[in-house]
């Protein structure tokens, strides 16, 4: 079954229609603050998956600094030529082997990402690496009623696919096996669900409904939230 590399591209390329496209940006409005809530301004933050650098800018202008990733050079190059920003800076790197010592970074984002790559173990355990004791990564994982999920279709026929077949129950079920520990989560639902559809529901219904899971973790060790 073929799926597709980790690389962040840009949304589009993977046959997004222009709602989600809208919902993946007015959840970015959601996970800035929420990244403030609980992350450290005097500390770098990494975001991986970067694409063309639109959450990366969204940081920066938070008030972080912040390193970009992705392995495409295409928007790697993309993102330089969009925004300067003395705060950013941005960097081609594979997510399953990043050019990061163990432990010597404090704050990592990785939004719409994971759940396209290959071996999302594998890739996951390579951000743990990189993250100091005490560390946080914060995770978006499009949820069940995003539209994406439709490219992972054609390997019911058998065919080759762009699968996005990880949810969010199965990241936190592979974070808390790698010994990470959920601090805060939080759901982002189209404008067709709204909040007396979920307040009452338990944190695996209220995913059902998302359209977008966001996850706060901290990595074992010394606690800094």
């Amino acid at each position: 079954m073929k799926r597709l590399k980790p690389n962040g591209i840009k949304a589009q390329t993977f046959g997004m229609s222009g709602a989600a496209i809208c919902g993946i940006t007015a959840a970015a409005k959601k996970i800035i603050p929420f990244i403030k809530q609980y992350a450290d301004k005097s500390e770098p933050l990494l975001d991986i998956g970067c694409g063309d650098g639109y959450g990366t800018l969204k940081l920066a202008e938070a008030g972080f600094q912040v390193a970009g990733v992705d392995l495409s050079n295409e928007m790697i190059l993309l993102a330089k030529q969009r925004i300067s920003h003395h705060n950013v800076r941005f960097e081609e790197a594979d997510a399953r082997s990043l050019p990061f010592g163990e432990g010597g970074i404090r704050n990592v984002q990785a939004i719409n990402m994971l759940e396209w790559t290959e071996n999302p173990l594998e890739v996951l355990q390579e951000w743990i690496r990189i993250l100091k004791a005490g560390g946080l990564l914060f995770v978006g994982l499009l949820g069940p009623t995003a539209g994406p999920r439709s490219n992972s279709y054609p390997r019911l026929q058998g065919k080759d696919a762009l699968c996005h077949t990880m949810i969010p129950w199965e990241f936190a079920k592979m974070a808390e096996e790698l010994g990470m520990v959920t601090i805060d989560e939080f759901g982002v639902y189209k404008k067709e669900v709204t909040q007396q559809h979920y307040t009452s529901l338990p944190v695996p219904l209220k995913q059902a409904l998302s359209f977008m899971w966001v996850f706060c973790l901290r990595k074992s060790g010394e606690t800094n939230v």
